[in-house]
């Protein structure tokens, strides 16, 4: 039988499970297996999506997060509606939520083959501005957004069952356009709007329902950011500030172990808001997005272990308000 250690485990801490017979480190909450798989190694490679909507269209892209160079087409969304990080993934699936419009459809896609979106299902309800998504292997979460009040509404599905949407809790405040990003225990949603732009960074713990509660504060209250994630470290990109339209160039992040405040990690190659954000836990990618008072096609990344400035990555074919998502983001 396993003994209790005597001391406090740390955030990183890893030990041998002698009943389970398998590794495990500790997140900073519960001790969770060491996963010997990964996006990679089950589709070939570590692949970012962006569900982008410049003027209108339902364009689907993909990119190779290791490597640099322009997105490539992948297929369509099942409607033109524009996104804002409504989107999550499993290893396998990626899933696309809500979106302008106040849509309550759900569409997949099956990462390692390019296609066109498939309906999962419905959410709760019909929401526009956001909803923000992020998972773990097992869940997607979507929280905010606008029905066309503001909501604080949290849905949730199971990735690998279509079906609709089933009620969470609820948003310590009610936000539309908030970002969202994740490990495989926290999920967090940061900024929005109205009745301010917001400073305000919520969580949950996805595989149990209930309400959030505060993580902290950014350092710029702004809405239509951006998010991508480690499994240890989350990231916070761009957005809007008031008076409109004033979009950020700034970068912060957060540990998901330890509530607090957001700081400083270095500033995006241009100003923007609404692009989509992917990762494959060493890398931090944004795509797309809204220059005002121009749609963007910009592609730029980070090293999410370091701190610094972004470099570019290359070009989306597709501009505007985006999500993004990957077979290999901190979650999984």
């Amino acid at each position: 039988m396993e003994k209790p250690s005597l001391d406090t485990a740390k955030a990183g801490a890893m030990r041998f499970n002698t009943d389970s017979s398998q590794m495990e480190i500790y997140d900073g909450n519960q001790w969770t297996g060491i996963l010997s798989t990964s996006g990679a190694l089950q589709t070939g490679g570590a692949r970012g999506i962006n569900f982008s909507g410049g003027s209108g269209s339902n364009t689907i892209e993909f990119i190779e997060i290791p490597t640099t160079g322009n997105a490539t087409d992948f297929g369509n969304r099942t409607s033109s509606i524009e996104p804002s990080q409504n989107a999550c993934a499993s290893r396998t699936r990626g899933i696309f939520a809500g979106g302008e419009g106040n849509t309550d459809n759900i569409d997949f896609i099956t990462i390692a083959q390019q296609g066109n979106g498939t309906n999962f299902g419905d959410l709760t309800q019909s929401r526009g501005a956001g909803p923000g998504g992020f998972s773990n292997q097992i869940r997607g979460v979507f929280g905010g957004g606008r029905t066309p009040s503001t909501t604080d509404r949290i849905d949730y599905i199971t990735i690998a069952q279509t079906g609709n949407a089933v009620d969470f809790g609820n948003l310590v405040t009610g936000t539309q356009w908030p970002g969202a990003c994740s490990n495989s225990t926290r999920g967090i949603w940061f900024g929005g709007n109205p009745p301010s732009y917001s400073t305000r960074i919520d969580y949950v713990q996805i595989s149990t329902t209930g309400d959030s509660s505060d993580f902290g504060d950014l350092g710029t209250g702004s809405q239509v950011k951006s998010g991508a994630s480690s499994s240890t470290r989350g990231l916070m990109y761009g957005g809007q500030i008031s008076p409109s339209p004033y979009d950020l160039n700034i970068i912060e992040f957060i540990t998901f172990s330890t509530l607090g405040n957001a700081t400083d990690f270095g500033d995006s190659t241009a100003t923007r808001r609404g692009a989509a954000g992917m990762s494959d836990c060493i890398r931090a990618v944004f795509a797309s997005g809204y220059d005002a008072p121009s749609e963007s096609t910009i592609m730029d990344f980070v090293q999410i272990a370091s701190t610094g400035n972004a470099i570019d990555f290359g070009d989306a074919t597709d501009g505007s308000f985006s999500a993004g998502t990957s077979n290999a983001h901190g979650g999984l």
